[in-house]
């Protein structure tokens, strides 16, 4: 037997032991939610923890309504020693109405949402107003009955590191239902009607030969031997990668799953993840040629190639590219950067300069309105398409100064970046403008991150003069960025949330594209809204104990929110940084 099939059989292995579990609610997986005000919880965050405790939770349950008063004693009474949430597993209520519920009842404790349901079956949930005490280190469930004495004896057992004498009592609750398993049972999962086009629309682009991935989902074989990776990652929100909270905004790609994809996919994974059919659909899939988004460029800027050691902390760099191979002047229409060697490239930042101008000191700055934009490069980069029947014009003999962060990675390598330029035809000129201006990216009243601080919150506001419409928003925080949430403050007094991403990830700085442009009236306040966690329960903080300052590199930390929008009557598209 080949190493590579020995894997794939050592994980088939592995997923039908992760199946058995999952089913039977002794112990369950790893998983991550948003509770009802938006914030997101995963479960082994809280491994510093003894337990964690959860009730489940239902509007105008009477079994929840019984279970409350003993939940929120409990909660009260054991304080700071273990950590107490509710579970809505009904998929069926809105935030809102379980925010009202709570109100009512005068409690403070996170709900976490669990639409997909799939939370709720792995932990074996029967029954509404029911109490959970689970083991976050190893995902064990201690105890499962009512709240109240048996739930109380329960938790002093764990905090002094006994066994749980009584970990099952009886309950009375309604029952709770699980209408899309019970459906899928009776007529079964399909792989190549219902899985395969799943993966390949939220999965396989990145995942194929060639991707940025690190393995192909290319065949059947290669998906049932990840599965067990899957189903975890899935159920924790590690991917798709970006994931914003759905339930905000509307926009072009949430790099989410939908209750129903998610539902279908873990359950496939828990019956075996068999094939059925002749046909793979997965190794029929095709892919472009070509490296770039929208076929050949019609101009492609090559940047000098930078030389990164294997080891050490490197200063920004700094290098002006003259654009060459131009004749006349041109309105661009779209662009893409394509890293040289992605591991030791993180983020790039620029200005266009017309023919003759000279790069200031600072922050590279645009200043024309009528200028192009050509994209920079952060993690998770996507190719820039402006709206239709707009761009800006790229003039002749034009220099593209570029600001470029590399980290190294242990191996030495040459980073040799392109950048891809769509053209207008040459009599076609766009009516409207989006510009490549930048505020300054110095944070003002940056205050620094105390050592430990779990959740330091910073927010930020830029003010739109005039009418406008909003395209897209952009986070950029570093490796102890939380979350960052995005609101329209109007002139009227009101308020909207814009965009939450509940979730921030340093790898997956990505521009939020709505899916149509936003209309916000002269006056609006654009306000960010972020979070650092400079905890130890955050594993990728560099150190917990010293006090962050604003700084370029990764170890220190910025607040940089974007918002990408245009005037309404073309007297100056900007893009502002709420920074």
């Amino acid at each position: 037997m080949n190493r590579y099939v020995a894997t794939l059989t050592l994980l088939s292995a592995a997923l039908v032991m992760g199946s058995a579990s999952a089913s039977s609610g002794n112990r369950v997986g790893d998983f991550s939610l948003i509770d009802q005000k938006g914030y997101f919880h995963q479960l082994s965050y809280y491994n510093d923890q003894k337990a964690v405790a959860l009730l489940v939770q239902g509007n105008g349950s009477k079994a929840t309504a019984k279970s409350l008063p003993g939940f929120k004693q409990a909660s009260e009474k054991y304080a700071g020693k273990i950590r107490f949430f509710m579970l809505n597993p009904l998929g069926t209520q809105t935030r809102a109405s379980v925010q009202q519920e709570l109100d009512k009842a005068g409690l403070d404790i996170p709900v976490l949402m669990d639409d997909a349901q799939l939370v709720a079956e792995g932990l074996g949930v029967k029954k509404m107003g029911e109490v959970l005490l689970v083991r976050p280190g190893t995902s064990e469930i201690l105890y499962r009955g009512p709240a109240g004495k048996h739930f109380e004896a329960a938790i002093d057992a764990v905090l002094a590191d006994q066994p749980v004498k009584k970990a099952k009592a009886w309950a009375r609750g309604e029952a709770v239902k699980y209408p899309a398993r019970v459906a899928q049972e009776k007529k079964g999962v399909s792989y190549s009607k219902e899985i395969a086009p799943i993966l390949a629309e939220n999965c396989a682009r990145c995942h194929r030969e060639g991707g940025i991935a690190p393995f192909a989902m290319n065949s059947h074989l290669m998906v049932k031997g990840f599965a067990p990776m899957i189903r975890e990652v899935v159920l924790t929100k590690r991917m798709p990668p970006g994931q914003i909270d759905p339930v905000i905004g509307h926009f072009k790609e949430t790099y989410t799953l939908t209750s129903e994809e998610q539902q279908k996919l873990i359950h496939w994974i828990e019956a075996g993840a068999e094939k059925d059919g002749d046909v793979d659909p997965l190794t029929q899939l095709k892919w472009p040629a070509t490296k770039w988004a929208y076929g050949e460029p019609d101009l492609v800027i090559k940047v000098p190639p930078q030389d990164i050691p294997a080891t050490g902390v490197l200063d920004y760099i700094r290098v002006a590219v003259p654009i060459e191979g131009m004749d006349r002047d041109r309105y661009v229409k779209a662009s893409q950067y394509i890293a040289g060697d992605r591991t030791v490239l993180h983020h790039t930042l620029n200005s266009l300069l017309p023919p003759g101008a000279k790069q200031e000191g600072g922050f590279l700055g645009g200043g024309d309105p009528n200028a192009a934009r050509i994209t920079a490069y952060i993690p998770g980069a996507q190719p820039q398409h402006e709206p239709a029947n707009t761009g800006g014009l790229l003039k002749k003999g034009s220099t593209l100064a570029l600001q470029l962060h590399y980290t190294t990675n242990g191996k030495a390598t040459t980073d040799a970046s392109e950048i891809g330029l769509w053209f207008y035809d040459e009599n076609e000129v766009p009516a409207e403008r989006m510009s490549n201006q930048c505020a300054c990216i110095f944070t003002r009243g940056w205050t620094p991150i105390p050592p430990y601080a779990a959740d330091h919150e910073m927010q930020q506001t830029i003010t739109i003069k005039k009418d406008a419409h909003i395209y897209s928003m952009l986070p950029h925080m570093h490796f102890r960025g939380k979350r960052m949430r995005f609101y329209a403050d109007y002139p009227n007094g009101t308020s909207e949330e814009l965009l939450n991403i509940a979730h921030y990830n340093y790898n997956w700085q990505l521009d939020y594209e709505l899916t149509e442009p936003k209309f916000v009236p002269a006056g609006t306040k654009i306000r960010a809204v972020g979070a650092f966690d400079n905890s130890k329960q955050n594993k990728a903080n560099p150190d917990p104990s010293r006090e962050v300052p604003w700084g370029q590199q990764s170890w220190d930390e910025m607040f940089f929110g974007s918002v990408t929008y245009k005037y309404v009557d073309q007297g100056g598209a900007k893009v502002a940084k709420t920074n």
